[in-house]
């Protein structure tokens, strides 16, 4: 097992956001003509689409009295109208009506913010929009490669979003939160390596000759009818900065060189898997499960997206008591065992972006 050492770290359960970073917003479906409201990084967003497709993000509220302008209504070819008093504002945010009168204050504006649809998401940058690269966007290409099939969801936590990514980069919990689907107790007896760069966290652990979890011997008889037998496991966890985690997962035949590269003997999926934080203490989290085995077949999709939505549900009941559990003990600290090694990392990067604007202390 080899762990780099992240050094000292916050001893705060929780951090809080930076905000200039790409955060999710909504599935790219979600976002219409019709306006909708969602809270990212303590920010109210009113969200619609201008006539020509484009995703518009606009602060929730009219610069009039503060209505929220999510319960208006589009008007033009990139308008939205506030349902108070009838202000209407373009997609940059500026007011192109008044009622009553032909003169407009010039101070009638709302802030707008950068926007960018990528990996089936609609992503929104809360930060200094002169920094918004568009190349800073995570990677979650799989989520929209032809060679990839699968689906996912939306899960509201009622927890802190740091607390999401302590769970996603230490998946021993599998074994005890997620028995009898794809823990087993390979998980907290294998070995692991973290690395990190500037803005990534790499976990990777690997378990040969292990029996099968039940969910990963179900997708290796979809590829293999006939096969029984051991397997060798991988999971690669891949963080990249501020709240993408990626899980390179699967299952191959043992011994038929997995672990050397060669995955044509087995099962791969990539849990994708994007948090975006709305308060202190609750985020938006969006998950996939993509395959790249029998990518033809909607029932398996259907399938996997329903089974994975129960798995991901136990976390949630978990997530919800620690997070309960952290309220009612304030005086409490955290305490770190080898496993939370890519975790500590996780914090580590972000304890530095915070830094970098300033915020790293009350930051939440």
């Amino acid at each position: 097992m080899t762990v780099t050492n992240p050094g000292s770290t916050t001893t705060n359960k929780v951090l809080g956001h930076p905000l200039n970073a790409w955060y999710v917003v909504a599935w790219d479906h979600e976002v219409t003509r019709r306006p909708m409201s969602r809270r990212v990084a303590g920010r109210p967003l009113a969200l619609y689409r201008r006539e020509d497709g484009k995703a518009v993000a606009l602060a929730d509220a009219c610069w009039h009295r503060l209505a929220p302008l999510s319960m208006g209504k589009t008007v033009g070819k990139d308008g939205i109208q506030c349902p108070y008093h009838g202000i209407v504002y373009n997609s940059a945010g500026r007011c192109i009506s008044m009622p009553a009168q032909e003169t407009l204050n010039p101070s009638a504006t709302v802030p707008s913010f950068p926007v960018i649809e990528r990996h089936r998401f609609v992503w929104v940058w809360l930060g200094d929009s002169a920094k918004a690269n568009p190349d800073l966007v995570p990677d979650m290409h799989w989520a929209d490669d032809p060679a990839w099939a699968g689906d996912g969801g939306t899960i509201h936590a009622p927890c802190n979003y740091q607390l999401v990514l302590d769970n996603l980069m230490d998946l021993t919990h599998e074994e005890f939160v997620h028995e009898g689907s794809i823990g087993n107790d390979a998980l907290s007896q294998a070995g692991f390596d973290v690395t990190h760069g500037e803005n990534t966290v790499t976990l990777t652990r690997w378990m040969t000759d292990i029996e099968a979890p039940p969910v990963w011997a179900a997708y290796l008889r979809e590829r293999f009818p006939d096969y029984v037998g051991r397997v060798d496991r991988w999971q690669i966890i891949t963080f990249q900065s501020p709240s993408t985690i990626c899980l390179d997962v699967g299952v191959a035949k043992a011994g038929t060189g997995a672990p050397q590269g060669d995955r044509s003997q087995g099962v791969n999926g990539y849990v994708l898997n994007t948090v975006s934080p709305e308060t202190a203490k609750s985020c938006h989290y969006f998950w996939a499960f993509m395959r790249n085995f029998e990518t033809g077949s909607q029932r398996l999709t259907t399938q996997t997206r329903e089974g994975v939505a129960k798995i991901f549900a136990q976390d949630e009941e978990m997530l919800r008591a620690q997070q309960e559990a952290i309220d009612a003990n304030p005086d409490y600290e955290f305490y770190n065992l080898n496993i939370d090694a890519g975790g500590m990392w996780v914090r580590r990067l972000i304890e530095r972006q915070l830094a970098a604007e300033g915020r790293l202390l009350g930051a939440v």
